[in-house]
This record gives C-alpha cells, sequence and structure tokens, in this order.
C-alpha cells in the first residue's frame, strides 16, 4: 500500500521522479531542456523549497514562478496543451508513488496552478480575455 506525501523526502522523490518524466517527454521536454536550458542542480532545490511550501507552509520558497514563466512564454509561446502534459505528468506521478490528502492537495494545487498560469499568461490581457473592468466609485 502507498503512504502519503509525509515529509521533504517524499517531495525530493515526487519531484525528482516527475521531472525525470518532464525531460524525457515530447510535448513539454524540449521548453525544459532546449528553451529554458534549465540547471537541474539548481532548479531541482528551489522545487524542493515550492512544494514544501505548498504542501506543508513552512515559508521556504521565495520565488515568482509566473513571472518566470511570463519570460518563458516570450521565449517559445506555452500552450493549453503544454499546461494539460505537465499537469497529467505530475498528477500520474502523485498517483504512482503516494496515496492520501497530501497526495490530493498535491494535485489539487498543481491543477490550480496550471489554471492560474493559463489565465495569467495565455489569456490575460491583449491575449483574448479582457482586462479587469474599472469600477466607478459608488458601484
Amino acid at each position: 500500500m502507498k503512504s502519503d506525501i509525509e515529509n521533504r523526502k517524499d517531495i525530493e522523490l515526487l519531484i525528482n521522479t516527475f521531472y525525470n518524466k518532464v525531460k524525457a517527454d515530447t510535448t513539454i521536454g524540449f521548453i525544459f531542456n532546449d528553451i529554458a536550458k534549465v540547471n537541474w542542480q539548481r532548479h531541482l532545490p528551489v522545487m524542493y523549497d515550492f512544494w514544501e511550501n505548498t504542501l506543508f507552509y513552512t515559508g521556504g520558497y521565495m520565488g515568482n514562478p509566473l513571472e518566470m514563466h511570463k519570460r518563458l512564454n516570450q521565449l517559445t509561446p506555452l500552450t493549453t496543451e503544454h499546461f494539460k502534459q505537465w499537469v497529467h505528468l505530475f498528477t500520474s506521478t502523485v498517483d504512482e508513488l503516494f496515496d492520501g490528502e497530501k497526495a490530493l492537495l498535491a494535485k489539487q494545487r498543481a491543477v490550480s496552478i496550471s489554471t492560474v498560469m493559463q489565465i495569467k499568461i495565455l489569456e490575460g490581457p491583449g491575449k483574448g480575455f479582457p482586462a479587469s473592468p474599472k469600477l466607478k466609485p459608488g458601484l
């Protein structure tokens, strides 16, 4: 029987397994390998911190993933299919390794993160999604 995500060691296993799949993936691997040219020795510990903070509220992550993905989108247009594949790889990796409340939370957070990124990057102002309306005083 699989256990739940309980600590940083579990997060490291999840993230390492997930990114091994990402690097080899025909849909999104090129973004990491060829476009972003990810330095994995630097990137993986940042992702451990991000997911540890996301699941256990450790306060150990201080980055801005949205801005980094906006810059990446300028180098190569990100698509709904890219985000969909990222979510698929992440959630299937969670399912492969873990089962429990934190595992479910990790999958929910991955979907939420992907959704927000898509709205902010793919559908934001100037890209077919209207800017927030200006409210008039008194409304």
